[in-house]
């Protein structure tokens, strides 16, 4: 019997392109004047600190910002940079600029869940930070209160069983009564050789009944009875 649901975010409950077609650019387009506008604030002059330390250079504010320009372009994973997004990103989300993207299927089906008694969990490669914001700001209001914990890599990589051992251990909930959501095969795979039960959410395609994990295409047609 499943006693909590443990889900991935993008693809699975979200639109991969929300990070890449909204998320991204608009980090892209608001470095430059957010940096300027809020470089000696104690939350930011920091990590403007770490990107000469990254870069071995004493660098001006302008220098930096340019810094941070080339590593988004190279799609970077540093560190400041990372850091700097997360606060534009909250200030968008607060601004009312975007709402963090959930398919309608999945934002009915969370709340169902959480009526009937199920703990709901986060496990997303994005930050807890990130994924506390996008699912606090979404069309259908403040969902973060149907979660009982997030987990991010510090936990482990998605792709590794370590992972999930680690998450069943953290919940304290055998893992044969933990159910994993995602739209990654190996990640379902590391899941399932943990013990988890697995689906495997395949929106833009048909599902395969011979398929290694259950497939569907959206959380409609999630039976937890089955």
């Amino acid at each position: 019997m499943i006693k909590a649901i443990v889900t991935d975010i993008e693809g699975t409950t979200s639109s991969i392109l929300f990070v890449k077609d909204v998320l991204f650019p608009y980090a892209r387009a608001n470095i430059a004047d957010y940096v300027r506008d809020h470089a000696d604030e104690p939350q930011v002059k920091p990590l403007l600190e770490d990107v000469c330390k990254e870069t071995g250079s004493e660098l001006s504010l302008e220098q930096i910002i340019a810094q941070l320009i080339q590593w988004i372009d190279q799609d970077k994973k540093a560190t400041p940079l990372k850091s700097l997004q997360g606060l534009i990103w909250e200030a968008g989300y607060r601004q009312g600029d975007f709402n963090g993207h959930l398919y309608p299927d999945a934002a009915e089906k969370l709340k169902e869940w959480k009526s009937q008694g199920l703990d709901l969990y986060i496990y997303s490669s994005g930050s807890v930070y990130a994924q506390k914001l996008l699912f606090a700001h979404t069309e259908y209001g403040d969902l973060t209160p149907l979660f009982s914990g997030y987990f991010d890599t510090h936990i482990g990589g998605k792709k590794e069983k370590q992972s999930y051992d680690n998450i069943a251990g953290q919940l304290a909930i055998p893992a044969n009564q933990l159910l994993f959501l995602s739209d990654i095969k190996e990640e379902l795979d590391a899941a399932k050789a943990a013990g988890f039960e697995t689906i495997w959410l395949v929106r833009d395609s048909t599902p395969d009944p011979q398929a290694e994990h259950h497939q569907v295409n959206s959380f409609d047609q999630i039976s937890l009875a089955t």
